[in-house]
Parts: structure tokens; sequence; C-alpha cells
């Protein structure tokens, strides 16, 4: 029988899914297997039931949320009218990824061991550890599909990730498959050693087009809809001001675009995606080391038909818009990365430091060179130059993932700021056993923007740069919207004096995963330490705005003056009735710390009148490391004390809650 064409289908939120995906892609073409490997939603879902062999890969988002590529695929495929049968042709595998600390944040502890199914009266979050994949696999079955073995259930919280677990599954998966569909003996398996062809080849030009040529600027005449991904807004930065107090331990920012004919709406809840790009310094460094000319412009052709070209690149495009805008270059860099490395290189003593990187005995070693100290993807380069320098440019895309959009909840409403957008960004620096300190790209790219002194004068772009280099200021770069709205699509400019101008930020908004209630009378307990504040700002001022009463919020930070976020407005709004504010500065007292759990505690009365007496909503934003844990333990202390719930039935009172969203958290690692 000869083999059918695996299917290989994604959603994934951070990449990892993605890359994951591209993995076992990537084993079966090694196996003379066919196999196309797709996002969920870009794949047209009603094909599947002629689909004979498909694997999926899935991540688990939020509170057990699907990732966003695949939502409609989710809603599709529980659609209540679908036949038994739909799928009974079809062989499958599921392969999750997931985070188990997320299954410890709901007040009750995990079975002894963590890995038993827990009880009927524990909070469903203790459920969520990898469920969608969980849910996903039940309902294949209950459609007809066959399982070809069980369920993969990826860990990040594994001391080696979750290959720990993907792994030895993939053994397994590759030898149920080709026992059931074996390829021809006269065609072996290609070794790891040798590289598979790129996806892409790169055209390099003569010489880079004129920018007023219809090749290279193209234009859109008719709008796209609103904002996307594909077709970000090219948002007017006004402030970029720091909140935090000269000695305070971080900066963070308070900063404001202008949305104006944006076609850009939101309500409280929702977030901001924001594509940031690489630093100058970076980019030339890339350059230097792959020995490439930034100002040099290609045209990017896919290997194969089915394969569409990466969105968001022009075409033509040049080397620094392709580094600046795409290839992340400042993230860590996965296995992956190592073993295509290894096959590029020409080095003998880097290709087998590479190999033994890349191979599963590896992975402890790998852990300590790359995850544990954060290296990125450039600083792995310059450690190894001779492969770095011996890179053909068409592997680049296959090599280096994608900058991906940051998400920040939005700290305003278009109520009371209209036609402005506001974001509270914590900039993140932090120092390892390397030298230099490890820092966000897109916090930190946007901590050097400054709206004041325009696009011309951010502190990173410019940087060593001679008369003519290739600078492209971010409005110049991405496909996007121009400020009269006008989506336009702008490929390589070289004109330096094309700096100046306002500073643009490409952005977009989705929905989040906060929810308020509309009624008026319902009360809203929002307990948003640190920058976990910023989305019940947005929430405090539509419902103030609209006459919503019972708004209650406990604000956490470590001192009154340095650290206290719109603390001037909070008071504000207390003098003035329309809310209640509680507040724990934690570094303020001699003794024991004092956080928002200490608060929900000594205020249990409270608590628990507005939510079993008055139907309250209770929120929850901020760090996930410790301080969700700490707030579920206090509710639950709560329940029992004020309640007079055993520990059980609390345990079911807040599944209620989370159950009817009355309960609902926002939290980020």
């Amino acid at each position: 029988m000869p083999a059918p064409q695996l299917l290989v289908l994604f959603g994934s939120q951070t990449g990892t899914a993605q890359d994951v995906a591209e993995r076992v892609g990537r084993e079966a073409r090694r196996r003379r297997l066919g196999c196309r490997v797709q996002a969920l939603d870009s794949y047209a879902v009603a094909n599947l039931i002629r689909e004979p062999l498909v694997v999926f890969v899935c991540a688990t988002t939020g509170q057990g949320d699907p990732p966003d590529n695949m939502k409609n695929f989710w809603r599709f495929i529980f659609r209540k009218n679908l036949p038994s049968t739909s799928l009974c042709q079809m062989d499958f595998a599921v392969l999750g990824l997931g985070d188990s600390s997320y299954a410890n944040q709901c007040g009750t502890p995990p079975p002894e061991g963590g890995s038993s199914a827990p009880s009927m009266g524990e909070p469903r979050c203790l459920h969520r550890f990898n469920f969608v994949a969980k849910k996903l696999h039940r309902r294949l079955l209950q459609l007809g599909a066959s399982a070809l073995l069980p369920i993969c259930l990826g860990d990040d919280q594994h001391e080696l990730g979750p290959d720990a677990t993907i792994d030895p599954w993939l053994g397994d998966l590759w030898e149920k498959v080709l026992e059931l569909y074996p390829v021809p003996i006269d065609l072996p398996v290609i070794p790891h050693g040798v590289p598979l062809p790129s996806k892409f080849t790169l055209q390099f030009l003569p010489e880079a087009p004129n920018p007023s040529s219809k090749e290279s600027c193209l234009a859109i005449s008719d709008s796209l809809g609103p904002p996307s991904e594909s077709q970000p807004f090219l948002a007017p930065m006004v402030t970029n001001q720091r909140v935090t107090g000269p000695s305070h331990f971080q900066d963070v920012r308070l900063i404001e675009f202008d949305i104006t004919d944006s076609g850009i709406s939101f309500a409280a809840g929702d977030v901001v995606l924001i594509q940031p790009s690489n630093s100058a310094a970076h980019i030339q460094q890339f350059c230097h080391v792959l020995g490439l000319d930034p100002s040099q412009c290609f045209v990017l052709q896919p290997r194969e038909p089915d394969v569409p070209c990466p969105p968001g690149l022009p075409q033509p495009c040049s080397v620094w818009q392709l580094v600046s805008q795409y290839l992340d270059i400042a993230s860590v860099p996965r296995r992956s990365f190592f073993e295509l490395l290894a096959c590029l290189s020409p080095h003998e003593l880097e290709r087998e430091k590479l190999l033994e990187l890349s191979s599963a005995q590896g992975q402890e070693d790998l852990c300590e060179y790359c995850s544990r100290p954060r290296r990125t993807i450039l600083e792995v380069l310059c450690d190894f130059p001779h492969t770095a320098g011996a890179i053909p440019p068409e592997y680049l895309l296959d090599l280096i993932p994608q900058i991906r959009p940051r998400a920040f909840s939005i700290a305003s409403s278009l109520l009371v700021h209209p036609r402005r957008l506001q974001i509270l960004v914590a900039v993140v620096q932090y120092r390892t056993r390397l030298k230099e300190p490890r820092r966000g790209l897109c916090s930190s790219w946007l901590a050097s923007l400054d709206p004041k002194k325009g696009a011309s004068c951010s502190r990173e772009v410019g940087e060593g740069m001679q008369p003519g280099s290739p600078i492209f200021p971010v409005q110049q770069l991405v496909l996007g919207r121009s400020l009269a709205g006008c989506p336009v699509r702008l490929c390589t400019l070289y004109d330096t004096s094309l700096m100046a101008g306002p500073v643009q930020v490409p952005l977009w908004v989705r929905p989040g995963g906060l929810a308020f209630p509309e009624t008026p009378d319902t009360p809203v307990i929002m307990v948003g330490p640190g920058t976990g504040v910023a989305p019940f700002r947005a929430a405090v001022q539509e419902r103030v705005a609209q006459g919503q009463t019972g708004n209650f919020l406990f604000f956490g930070c470590r001192w009154r003056d340095q650290d206290f976020y719109w603390g001037d407005e909070w008071q504000e709004l207390e003098k003035r009735g329309c809310l209640t504010l509680v507040t724990a500065f934690s570094r303020e007292q001699q003794g024991q710390k004092v956080y928002v759990q200490h608060r929900l505690r000594e205020l249990g009365p409270l608590v628990w009148e507005l939510l079993d007496h008055r139907g309250a909503y209770f929120y929850l934003a901020g760090n996930a490391k410790y301080m969700p844990t700490d707030v579920m333990e206090a509710l639950m202390s709560i329940f029992q004390e004020e309640g007079g719930l055993s520990h059980p039935n609390a345990a079911t009172y807040l599944a209620r809650l989370q159950r009817t969203l009355r309960f609902q958290t926002e939290t980020w690692a």
C-alpha cells in the first residue's frame, strides 16, 4: 500500500507547538513520507473527512483555552451536529504541550505525586494541564477516528522540557506509522546529519529596487477590515513615561498611542498585540557574523507550491528588513536550531559540539548552555563563528523563528480616553551567569522609543551607522496602515532622511481573558498587584463612566512612593465614592511583608458577603509564579471561615465560580 501523505496540524500561541509540528514534519520527510505542516485555522477543516493520517500538535493557553490560531477549528470540531462517523477513515495522534505549574493554582493541593486524576470536589483548573490536547483527543474518538497511540503530554516544567516526553513518543509514532504504511525498501531514511532542502530560495538582486517602483512599493486601496497581525495599524506613540521612582529597581512605563482613524475598538479586559523589532546593534552584529550585506535585496520563492511566503515580508525584501522585522535573533534557541545548524556546519569541532547539543543524550548540556542562562540565538552564532559564517542565506527562515507579537493588557477605556490606547510595560531586564544582562525584546524596544524626538532619535536606532546605511523606521518596515488609514505595503528604503517623523508602532487588538458584567449593580472584586493592575484600570474607568458601582480593588506593590501605579487616580475615585481601594505596600512595615492575599483574609467577611450574597465577580491578574496560588489559598480560607464550608465544599464553591465565569484570571510568567 502506498504511504498516504501525513498531515501535521498545530495550534500554537508562543511558537513552541509550531516548532514541534515542524520537527514532526522533518522527521516524516527523513523517513520518505510526504508531509504537510499547517496551522489549524489555515487548514480547510471540512477536508478533514478525507485525511487518512493526521498528527495534531496543540498547546494549552490561559485558563485551558486553545491558541488563537486554532479557535475557528475548535468551534467547528465541537459542533453538536457532526455525525459520530465523520472521521472514521482517519488514523490520528495528538501531542499536547502544557505547563503543569498552572494545574496547582486553585487553592487545593494536587493528589500526592501530582499525576493522579483530581477528585470531583476539586476546582476545574486542576484538570487544565494539557486540557486542549486531552479534549481534542476525546472528541476525535467521538467522531470515529482511530488513535494510533496514547496522547503525548509534554510539560514545560520538566527539567528537560517537553522533549523528555516527546522523544520517546515520536519513536513509538514512527514505528506505528511505518508498520501501517511501509515505505519502499530502496528508499532509506535520510540521516540526521544531512540537511533537508530549505523551504525557500533567495534570489538576490543585483541592485536595490527603486522605492517608487511597483515591485518595491505596493499600495492597496481598499480597506481590509480592522487591524490584525497581517494588517497592523502603525500607531503614533504619544507618550512614553517612566512611572516608577528613580530609585526603584524596575523601569515601568506608561505608554500611550494615538489610534485615531484606525478602526480599533476595545473594551475592558481586551489586549493589544505589538510587533517589536530587533535593535540596530544586534542586526549589525548578526550580519557581520554571517557575512551578510544588510543593504542587499532579494526575492523569496517557496520550493513547494503549497508553501506560502511568510506574511508581512515585502517582495523584494532587504536583508536588513528580514533581520529587523522577522528573524527572532534575540530568542533562546530550541533544540531544532542546533539540529539544523549541525547539518550546515563545515567545521569539524563545532559540528561535533552542535551534534552533541542536539542529541537526546545532550539535553542536560543544552539546558545548561542555553535554557538556564537564557543565551540567545545571536550569542550562539557568535560562539560558533565558523558555522555561522557558512550558513546559506536560504536556510535562515528554517533556522531562526519568526518574531512573535507581544500581548499587553489595555490599561485605558475609550469612554475616558477617546482615540487613545494606554499600556503599562515593565521593562524586562535581569542577570544570569552571562556577562550581558538579559533584556526583553519588546519591552526594551518600546522603552527605547522617544516620541518627543521622533523616529530618528530612538536610543538604539542609528548607533554606529554610516551615511547611506539602510536604516528603516518602523513605519516603513511593516505591512500596515498609514496614518490616513490606507493599507500600504512598503519595501526597501535607503534614504536616512526618511527617518524623520513620529514614532509609530505596529499593533492590533484582540479580546482578552477577562470579561466584566454589564449589569450596573453587580460588584466586582479586582486583585491586581504590580503591573497586574493594568486591565483593572480600564475596567474601573469603563464602569465608572457607565455609572456602575461596587468596584473593589486590591492593589499591592513594594513602596507607596515608588511603584503605586495611578495612586492619585485611585484615591480621587475613592473620594468620589466610585471605588473601594485596599492597598498592600509590602516593604513599608517592620517584620513580615504584607501582600494582597493578607488584605483579602483581613477583609474576609466583606469578600464573602460580596461573593455569596451580592453575586460579585472576582478577578485576578499578575505574575503567575506565586501570587495566584497564595490568593486562591486565601479565598479557600475565607470560604471555610466565613461561609462555614468544609474543605471539599469550599473547593466545589470555587469551581462553581470558575464555571460561571464569576472567577477569572489573567496571569503571565
